[in-house]
């Protein structure tokens, strides 16, 4: 079960300090404190880590497992917003469905959602916030309009350079930065 990922900022410090604790840097070709790889560092967390950051142990106690885990980098993002069953996009893509459109999000928009969230710092947790942001106005206004066959997003849509590209069925017209 994950209970508690992402909930300690800071911890690395504390384990690069025990880490280093034994750790005597001397002459020119020497490791300072500051260089142990912090890539790492939560690989190595143990209990005695979380409770000289400051838990209490009774907290502690309720964590029988504890394991680190790693940054999620954007390729992974991506395949969250994607892959799984019940994915983000997936998810918008019924939504937009369900109102008779049909919703493309394109491959240079999903990698710009995935970098907007880690420059947040948001990971996973922050990729419905971005899409709700970007997509919000389209679905509020989608079941008003007529005609609306396809509502594209792409990078300079997530940017904010742009809104949502609305195709009409007829497809003499094209609201958005496209006309």
């Amino acid at each position: 079960m994950f209970i508690c990922g992402g909930a300690f900022e800071g911890l690395e410090e504390q384990i690069s300090k025990r880490l280093t604790k034994d750790h005597i840097s001397l002459g020119f070709r020497a490791t300072p404190h500051a260089e142990v790889q912090k890539s790492n560092l939560l690989a190595e967390v143990t209990h005695d880590d979380l409770l000289e950051f400051g838990l209490i142990p009774e907290f502690i106690g309720r964590l029988p497992n504890v394991v680190g885990l790693s940054e999620l980098d954007a390729e992974d993002l991506v395949r969250i917003l994607t892959e799984p069953k019940n994915a983000l996009i997936k998810q918008y893509k019924q939504l937009f469905a369900m109102e008779g459109a049909e919703l493309e999000i394109r491959e240079d928009a999903l990698h710009a959602i995935a970098v907007k969230a880690m420059a947040r710092k948001t990971g996973a947790r922050g990729l419905r916030t971005i899409l709700e942001g970007v997509l919000l106005n389209s679905m509020y206004d989608l079941p008003s309009l007529d005609n609306v066959s396809k509502v594209v997003v792409d990078e300079t849509v997530i940017e904010g350079e742009n809104e949502p590209y609305i195709l009409y069925e007829n497809k003499q017209q094209v609201v958005g930065a496209a006309e």
